[in-house]
């Protein structure tokens, strides 16, 4: 040890106690996360309103955490909420057990789930931080109608994925009729 670490450790602490200080009031004015952050799950929707996720569990087997739970349920022509045979009909996320590692967005093989850049995920009761399929469900945008009701995008469950981008990007803007 040299004769002047003590001195050169302490430059440090005097340089930096005249330097103006950062500070963000952080419950009233949360500062924005970074765009490509990936922080709280999301169960999209197709262009109609249709759900995207069919329910075929592959984000729970792929979760190494076991936070996530997926049942599915047969969809019918009465009542159809995604345009595949099945959807899920009961999902949950645990946010108690999840790690964030987003191995569930890359096991989706429909795209419908994805994490978007909200990271506000603390809470004082552990029965609110298991979120369930109407917490995480897409919100509704205009020209989308609410499930179960029949698809608008196609005859069958191929056109929504093939041709449902497409279909979506014809649709006037300014219109709240689904498509037809």
């Amino acid at each position: 040890m040299g004769m002047f670490d003590p001195i050169k450790g302490f430059g440090v602490t005097f340089g930096m106690m005249f330097k103006k200080v950062a500070t963000e009031e952080y419950p009233e004015a949360g500062a924005p996360a970074a765009p490509r952050y990936h922080g709280r799950h999301q169960l999209n929707r197709h262009p109609d309103g249709l759900e995207k996720c069919v329910g075929c569990e592959l984000c729970a087997w792929a979760c190494p955490a076991d936070a996530i739970f997926v049942e599915g349920g047969d969809n019918t022509e009465e009542a159809r909420f995604s345009p595949g045979e099945r959807y899920g009909a009961d999902y949950q996320i645990n946010y108690l057990r999840c790690i964030g590692c987003g191995l569930c967005v890359e096991a989706c093989p429909t795209r419908s789930l994805t994490m978007i850049n909200f990271y506000e995920l603390a809470d004082d009761d552990r029965q609110r931080l298991i979120y369930t399929k109407e917490d995480l469900l897409a919100p509704l945008l205009p020209g989308m109608e609410q499930p179960p009701h029949p698809m608008r995008l196609g005859e069958n469950e191929q056109d929504y994925y093939v041709n449902g981008p497409e279909l979506a990007r014809k649709q006037p803007a300014e219109t709240k009729e689904p498509i037809k």
